[in-house]
């Protein structure tokens, strides 16, 4: 390649054309905007943790009764500085 540009054989091909599985003329733009602007929190379990926990409940329930066994046995971990 020289001058920066690719040449003719490495070059992909664009389709104009979407697939029909992509069709999105019914979608609503910015329906899920303010939820994630709101921000979510994703975490992906490790197999062996998610076979315990199969639901964002069970892992809730858990992490509390963690964060209630922590704050009893060493003090309040909400601080911030």
């Amino acid at each position: 390649m020289s001058g920066g540009f690719m040449s003719q054989e490495n070059k992909p091909t664009v389709k104009e054309e979407m697939r029909a599985e992509y069709d999105i003329r019914g979608g609503v733009r910015g329906k899920y905007y303010e939820r994630y602007r709101q921000g979510t929190n994703v975490v992906l379990l490790e197999p062996d943790v998610a076979a315990v926990f199969s639901d964002s409940q069970s892992v809730n329930r858990a992490l509390r009764m963690l964060i209630d066994l922590a704050r009893t046995h060493v003090g309040d971990t909400s601080r911030t500085d």
